[in-house]
């Protein structure tokens, strides 16, 4: 994600009631497909949702919440199709309009009324938002072949932000109408790039998730944390754990962790920047060596009522845990080696811990 002090690089390389979070993950095999691009997201390094967006990014009740049925109607062929509320940036977000033109471009590509599917029809609705309407070819996995689908963000992140560029995780759920006109569920994660501008940042490029196919096997950890309710992982991220592309170590992290807390994880491997923002080494994330978390035990870590001492103490555990790089909002003491604990404008939203392997 974006700068951050100097630390050991690895080798080369509207709100739910916590402990009751779950992903949606209909359609992960083939809709979370990614478009490819140098410098683009894939899985990345220090940065980190899940669960219905509303004011201020926050969940809410109408959200189908299911770890399993991938690929099935969310609520059987009778079911209403989703109307989500449109995603707006909550309490302590820094320069919360960075965020919200990225968002605003992806749920403009990513949901359509009845007959509004195509790429001529969503490059319509972004030039709608003033921005490029080549960026609607960018889309990958969001323009599905389906005659209607919306569009919810669970949260959008920082993937790195500097004086005059950023990179915004834009982490979603996507609901098709099947052939029987139901919602099927699916999602990806989105980093879209900006530029600064005025009166507004511009939206410079669209890097949807590539998370893999799924594994034939996957192992204890893996298994574990997919079923692990105090563990909540957006749609790319699941993605991500089914491919078998995670290490171990943040998936024994994660499980550490759900023994005392209940929290939501916005980036793990895809989706992510491949290099840390604004420099050229390479992320943890993308190695599947790190995960993002942005909401602990139902407080989001950015805003300025969740206790200090939640997220403070969530770091610390993390680090307990493991991670040999944590970072979130505030820079904490100690720490087992030199730099273990950082803190930067990118990670004023989420605590990232990333792992040698």
């Amino acid at each position: 994600m974006s700068t951050h002090p100097p630390h050991p690089s690895p080798p080369p390389s509207p709100l739910r009631p916590p402990g009751r979070r779950t992903v949606l993950l209909a359609g992960l095999g083939g809709a979370l497909t990614a478009c490819s691009s140098t410098g683009r997201s894939g899985p990345d390094d220090p940065s980190g949702p899940a669960s219905r967006s509303s004011p201020g990014g926050q969940s809410g009740p109408g959200s189908p919440d299911s770890r399993s049925g991938s690929g099935s109607p969310t609520a059987g062929a009778s079911a209403a199709f989703p109307a989500p509320a449109a995603w707006q940036p909550g309490p302590g977000e820094l320069q919360p309009d960075v965020k919200l033109r990225a968002v605003q471009v992806v749920e403009a590509i990513g949901g359509w009324p009845p007959g509004g599917q195509g790429v001529a029809a969503a490059r319509q609705r972004v030039a709608a938002l003033g921005v490029d309407p080549g960026l609607a070819d960018q889309g990958g996995p969001l323009l599905a072949d389906a005659p209607r689908a919306a569009l919810e963000v669970v949260y959008a992140q920082y993937g790195g932000l500097l004086a005059d560029s950023a990179s915004v995780l834009v982490v979603c759920r996507q609901w098709l109408a099947g052939p029987d006109g139901a919602p099927v569920s699916t999602g990806s994660t989105v980093d879209v790039r900006l530029s600064s501008g005025s009166p507004r940042w511009s939206v410079t490029a669209l890097h949807p998730a590539d998370p893999g196919a799924v594994a034939a096997t996957l192992g204890d950890p893996a298994t574990r944390v997919l079923a692990q309710p105090r563990i909540a992982l957006p749609p790319a991220a699941v993605a991500d754990v089914r491919s078998g592309q995670v290490h171990d170590a943040p998936l024994t992290a994660m499980l550490a962790l759900a023994g005392t807390y209940d929290f939501e994880v916005s980036v793990v491997r895809s989706g992510h920047p491949l290099l840390v923002f604004g420099t050229d080494r390479r992320s943890d994330h993308p190695q599947g060596r790190a995960f993002d978390t942005w909401r602990i035990d139902g407080r989001a870590v950015v805003d300025p009522a969740t206790p200090a001492e939640l997220v403070d103490s969530f770091m610390r555990a993390a680090a307990a845990a493991g991670s040999y790089n944590v970072g979130g909002p505030r820079l904490l003491s100690g720490g087992a080696t030199a730099n273990q604990f950082f803190s930067d404008a990118t990670h004023h939203d989420h605590v990232h811990a990333g792992f040698r392997a």
